[in-house]
């Protein structure tokens, strides 16, 4: 248990300093210094798809970057050791921070939500409620005592770190490749062809509802459609019925527009082919096997 702690206190150490190096932005050849300003304004969703647009290991194939990511989350699952888990998440995040030149402070705000979730699920494994106290840990509220053991935190502090190493293995994908690419590489694997394009265009059209949202709220904040709780209700009823409505007539004419550029049921998209290096395969491999054989160790 406190060989975890100390693997958990490096990583800590290693992501603040990563921050540090990171927090005062990039100088690039012509003298000009870059200063990171992404927060989070326009939702979840933009940021990484902006996140991915702009990694530096974009570059890398898509192919190989989603074969790694999901091999790895299915070795976090299987192996389900804690060494293991701690080892992908620092090496996820070397990929992302160092490789992928995200800043540590943004990579921790994207991993903010996967955290809080993981924690509230192991919440209830880690502790339980008597009427006596019953575990080596007990807490009196009065009523009742909530109580844990030894045993439950171990085994929620290993959950945690398993779940949080297969959330930051797809992250790692998410983070460095956009969406667009994502879907070619299920299309390559030979997911039914409608619903990749499914995929395509509900990805694509998200954006477009999520501007006409946008424009609709600011137009209706200037006109203090939410100066109360009644109004605010009555705002929301028309900007949902709005947005039904709105749909409707851009999904008509995005299909037009398609049949005008002789849309046949299929649809074909420019995909940049990108090829794979050897050092890349070799060093993905190096580290599958260095993660089977710290499971066979550690054990």
């Amino acid at each position: 248990m406190s060989k975890i702690v100390i693997l958990g206190i490096v990583f800590l150490m290693f992501v603040f300093f990563l921050k540090m190096g990171n927090g005062h932005g990039h100088t690039y050849e012509n003298g000009t210094h870059h200063h990171h300003r992404m927060g989070h304004k326009h939702g979840e969703g933009f940021l990484i798809d902006f996140y991915a647009y702009t990694s530096k290991i974009r570059r890398w194939n898509p192919t190989f970057k989603v074969c790694v990511s999901v091999l790895i989350l299915v070795l976090c699952i299987v192996l389900d050791n804690p060494y293991v888990s701690a080892v992908v998440i620092i090496a996820m995040a070397y990929i992302t921070i160092v490789k992928g030149e995200l800043p540590a402070h943004e990579y921790l705000s994207v991993m903010t939500i996967p955290i809080v979730f993981i924690l509230l699920g192991t919440f209830t494994i880690a502790i339980d409620f008597a009427t006596n106290p019953i575990g080596q840990y007990n807490l009196c509220l009065g009523f009742c005592y909530v109580f844990t053991s030894q045993v439950n935190l171990k085994k929620a502090v290993f959950l945690i770190l398993k779940v949080f190493a297969a959330v930051s293995a797809l992250q790692m994908m998410a983070l460095s490749t956009p969406s667009s690419e994502i879907i070619y590489v299920l299309r390559k694997v030979h997911v039914p062809k409608l619903i990749v394009e499914l995929m395509n265009i509900i990805y694509r059209y998200i954006f477009i509802l999520m501007d006409v949202y946008a424009k609709m709220k600011n137009s209706a904040e200037s006109r203090q459609g939410y100066c109360d709780f009644r109004t605010s209700c009555y705002t929301f009823g028309n900007i949902g019925s709005n947005m039904l409505v709105t749909s409707l007539k851009k999904a008509n004419s995005y299909y037009d527009a398609m049949e005008a550029r002789c849309y046949d049921g299929e649809l074909i998209f420019y995909e940049e082919d990108k090829k794979v290096e050897t050092i890349q395969i070799v060093t993905a491999v190096v580290f599958i096997i260095f993660l089977v054989l710290l499971w066979g160790f550690t054990k």
